[in-house]
């Protein structure tokens, strides 16, 4: 961790050191073997295989004292990869102390804070930065070094962050999958700010529920975690080097539960170096419950995408429909179903996938995701990925 999460972790040991004798302590965390097989070999160079294997180890363990008014996890990571060396790294996700007031509490170390509601893209979710290597559709994350005061009110929840610290986003390496056309070099990765990633960011937000509809609004001004990529040089030896510049964003997102209906919006306004843009996605989820007189559930799910940069978007979801259907079939098991897909409105790219769970018995699981790209224009950002349909299977087990 940098130098911003180092000065987090000092305090939170000495909290541990004062209220040894009086802790709860509770372990848990979960292991994982995962293969994947590419349904082709890469487009390109060092990319001329087909199966990648690897497995992961995130144990969690949790304190608690004070009448569980103060509370500290930690949850380290580590992946091992076969093919990726940049796919085998390692995390801490949490490290994180909590004291709970009356109608406040604050968080001190390495956090994780989700911000969203719409399932396919999330547009608002800022704090922590993606761990690209993990999964390919963005939802893993890298732990944040930060201070998080939350107030709360009949008004609502207002939360404000202060983040010293900026973690660089996780690209695959040359024998990666699933990558641009040119690896992407993390080590020369460049900022706007003179302090790189010392920079301290500042976010607030503002929650809020009304009957069926449930409300954000935030802030944020900082670095920004989405970095433009800079081609070094071309040829087979180029390489993308990342470009951090300092933003500051305004959001908002909107989730509304009518009977079956389930409506969802999230949008962004975002300042920079570049300019300002906007962009948003919305969409719904559609609920039919005991189907057939079963105990399982369907929900239809249909978003739109839109971004006004246009095709200049680093996103890829500039003008984009995504369609799917979710089956929770409210088993023992908890078996879980998602296919779905994304058609680009201007490329005429389309993408498919699935996500499955199923448990088995009461510390095992087994997971199967799939996904499926097919792209014929060159300047589609998702053409350096059409060769990279793969299915992977990972087994877990829990503590």
């Amino acid at each position: 961790m940098k130098r911003g999460a180092m000065t987090m972790i000092a305090p939170l040991l000495f909290s541990m050191s004062i209220f040894a004798q009086n802790v709860d302590t509770q372990i848990s965390g979960k292991l994982d073997v995962q293969g994947r097989y590419y349904l082709n070999e890469g487009m390109y160079k060092h990319q001329d295989y087909q199966e990648q294997f690897s497995f992961s180890i995130q144990p969690e363990l949790y304190w608690e004292w004070n009448n569980s008014t103060d509370s500290l996890i930690f949850k380290p990571f580590y992946r091992y990869d076969h093919q990726d060396d940049e796919r085998s790294h390692a995390d801490i996700r949490e490290f994180l102390w909590t004291h709970v007031g009356d109608d406040w509490e604050i968080k001190t170390g390495i956090g994780k804070v989700f911000w969203g509601v719409t399932e396919f893209q999330h547009l608002v979710d800022t704090i922590n930065q993606t761990d690209g290597v993990e999964s390919f559709d963005g939802e893993e994350k890298l732990g944040q070094p930060m201070v998080n005061l939350s107030l709360i009110r009949d008004w609502g929840v207002i939360d404000a962050f202060i983040l010293p610290g900026f973690r660089e986003r996780t690209f695959s390496g040359q024998m990666g999958r699933l990558r641009p056309p040119f690896h992407v070099e993390g080590d020369f990765a460049q900022y706007e700010s003179t302090r790189t990633d010392n920079h301290i960011d500042y976010a607030l937000r503002w929650s809020h529920s009304i009957d069926v509809f449930d409300f954000g609004l935030h802030w944020f001004n900082g670095t920004n975690r989405d970095p433009d990529l800079h081609l070094e040089k071309g040829g087979e030896d180029g390489y993308f080097i990342p470009f951090y510049e300092q933003t500051n964003q305004f959001g908002v997102d909107a989730q509304a539960t009518i009977d079956e209906w389930l409506l969802k919006f999230e949008a962004l306004s975002r300042n920079g170096l570049n300019g300002t843009y906007t962009a948003a996605q919305a969409g719904f989820e559609y609920s039919f419950y005991g189907v057939a007189d079963s105990d399982a559930d369907i929900g239809l799910l249909l978003e739109y995408g839109w971004d006004d940069r246009g095709l200049d978007s680093n996103s890829g979801f500039q003008n984009d429909l995504f369609f799917g259907a979710r089956f929770t079939f409210n088993d023992v098991q908890s078996t879980e179903l998602l296919i779905g897909g994304g058609y680009d409105l201007d490329y005429e790219s389309n993408s498919l996938f699935v996500e499955g769970s199923h448990r088995i018995g009461n510390n095992w699981k087994i997971v199967i995701d799939a996904q499926f790209f097919n792209s014929k224009d060159m300047s589609d950002p998702s053409y350096s990925i059409k060769e990279d349909d793969y299915i992977q299977l990972t087994l877990e087990y829990y503590l």
